[in-house]
């Protein structure tokens, strides 16, 4: 074969191959001033992760987000759904933005402590609290799967479900016979388990971190079924309250390390109080075990060599009418999933307690991260809040889960721990799959023009909640902005329908074929309705080969390459 030929195959297979992030062609690529090119086309700085410093935290001022300001000139689209939770890749639009909040189901809690083992003592509440611990769909078994603490800080117990809402805590003979413990762990603080599909060791499918408060501090450990556990392997210097996440953008493990922005003793008594501040640094690490031997960490000063970066701390607008005798809102804790084309985070905010009769006020607010270190949060209102009743579950202390959320069908199901005065135990509430951010229209028609984006798929696909006598239709736009003869908006077939997945088409087209690799806008117009994401899928039946965050029926790993089949199963 001639290298002309050769070349030929090569671009032709280069086009023909599934999309997915394995193989994207800009992920961990290495550009030539040293910063890593990602998959959506922002380059790192050489210097990564980022060098914060104790006194910018101090300043409670809102991160500066760098993609933000500067995002790339032609954008790749080939890794998930794209949302609209920011500008990122907004050139122009008349659309109104409006964020959601999740609906709790009306069978809370799912998880509440009912067996001798996760009984209460004296002061202290009965448990069957997630914290973070996690929540994951296992497809080799076909079910959800849950880690929580139980009793006082007692260790681990596991239980299972098929369909997310009705749980079961199954006897296991493994640790205490009769129970549904998995590992004892002595005084136990908040833990993180992670499914994880991508490593090639069997015994390390599991991945277990644990903040251990007798010994104040962390260790990590792996399992090849969840339940079963290896020894201990110690962490550098942690705090309570601790977790970590998988960045597989970057296939780096995160360390979202607890610490304070303020040294000891602390008094929330005092008038106005003196602040903890509390705080998180930063740890990556490609080896989750290996990973895990950092130094230093809780010092109240800058950076040093080998040790977590100071990250991200509660700003001024988690505080909005705070006053000279109020407490400042903290950052509790931070756990973050990949979803889609994003890192989804789950800031816990605490707004006060500990104090009196009411216990902390924690809920959870979202951020939006495309590079893993700075988050973008646009929206301040808490998307899993604490209640007033002091009878609700989720009364006080609402925390966030390992593995952030699930895929279920077109929805997505949030499990939050939450406490009152009797119990800790953990709920479930649900969202729009897609659904953090819509834009939307009224009866007046608006229109939404994206950045020039570049992809490798050739059939489009929308997330949309069309209302009766509304309409959406989509052209598609050249780098200079003119509209393209096969894509023009009166020859796109109007959506009509309230539905997550619906295919895109034209009349003398079905798929963009003939614009794949180019630089091209797609510009949106829309009457009387909602458009939460946009996709190019290599397939008819849409998959978007974005990432799944912790899973759900149907889907076979990490990442979504089964599209409609999901929503049959």
């Amino acid at each position: 074969m001639s290298f002309m030929h050769q070349t030929i195959w090569i671009l032709l297979l280069a086009f023909l191959l599934p999309v997915s992030p394995a193989n994207a062609q800009t992920a961990g690529d290495q550009q030539p001033d040293g910063g890593e090119l990602l998959y959506n086309g922002i380059c790192l700085p050489e210097q990564w992760p980022p060098r914060r410093t104790v006194a910018e935290l101090r300043e409670h001022e809102p991160m500066v987000v760098p993609w933000m300001n500067d995002p790339p000139e032609i954008i790749p689209i080939d890794v998930g759904r794209q949302l609209f939770v920011d500008d990122f890749l907004i050139e122009s639009t008349t659309l109104e933005r409006v964020f959601h909040k999740a609906e709790f189901y009306d069978g809370n809690p799912v998880i509440r402590p009912d067996r001798r083992w996760e009984r209460g003592r004296g002061t202290v509440p009965a448990s069957a609290m997630a914290y973070s611990d996690g929540v994951f769909y296992d497809p080799r078994d076909k079910l959800f799967k849950m880690w929580y603490r139980f009793g006082i800080r007692g260790g681990f117990a596991y239980a299972v479900s098929e369909d997310g809402m009705k749980w079961e805590k199954p006897s296991i003979d493994h640790v205490q016979p009769g129970t549904n413990i998995v590992l004892l762990s002595g005084n136990r603080d908040s833990a993180t388990v992670w499914l994880d599909h991508e490593t090639t060791e069997p015994a390390q499918r599991f991945k277990l971190f644990q903040f251990h408060r007798d010994a104040w501090k962390s260790s990590v450990h792996t399992s090849p079924d969840g339940i079963h556990w290896s020894e201990p392997v110690w962490t550098g210097p942690t705090w309570d309250r601790s977790t970590i996440f998988y960045n597989p953008f970057r296939k780096v493990w995160v360390y979202s390390i607890r610490t304070h922005l303020y040294p000891g003793p602390w008094d929330y008594h005092s008038k106005p109080p003196k602040p903890i501040g509390r705080a998180r640094k930063y740890w990556e690490h490609a080896d989750f075990v290996a990973g895990a031997k950092w130094t230093g960490g809780q010092v109240y000063e800058d950076w040093k060599e080998d040790e977590p970066v100071w990250w991200y701390a509660a700003d001024r607008l988690d505080s909005p009418e705070i006053g000279p005798d109020d407490t400042r809102a903290e950052l509790y804790n931070l756990d973050a999933v990949a979803y889609e084309s994003i890192l989804l985070g789950l800031f816990s905010v605490w707004h006060g307690g500990s104090s009196g009769s009411r216990p902390k006020i924690n809920d959870i607010m979202l951020g939006f991260s495309r590079d893993g270190f700075h988050w973008h949060r646009p929206y301040r209102q808490a998307v899993i809040p604490v209640a007033d009743d002091t009878e609700a579950w989720n009364w006080a202390n609402v925390q966030s889960v390992g593995g952030g959320c699930l895929v279920v069908r077109d929805r997505l199901f949030f499990y939050a721990s939450g406490r009152n005065a009797k119990e800790d135990t953990t709920g479930l509430a649900f969202l729009r799959r897609d659904g953090f951010a819509s834009m939307r229209a009224g009866d007046n028609e608006g229109a939404l023009t994206t950045r020039p984006v570049r992809f490798r798929g050739k059939f489009l696909f929308v997330n949309a909640a069309i209302e009766q006598g509304g309409k959406l239709e989509i052209e598609i736009l050249d780098r200079e902005g003119n509209v393209m003869p096969r894509f023009r908006r009166q020859d796109s077939r109007p959506i009509h329908e309230d539905e997550t997945l619906i295919p895109v088409t034209w009349s003398d087209t079905k798929d963009l074929s003939s614009v794949v690799g180019q630089a091209v806008r797609f510009r949106f117009h829309l009457k009387r309705g909602a458009l939460y994401s946009f996709w190019v899928s290599p397939e008819e039946r849409g998959a978007s080969h974005g990432y799944v965050a912790a899973g759900g029926p149907g889907f076979t790993g990490l990442t979504d390459t089964v599209g409609e089949k999901t929503y049959r199963d």
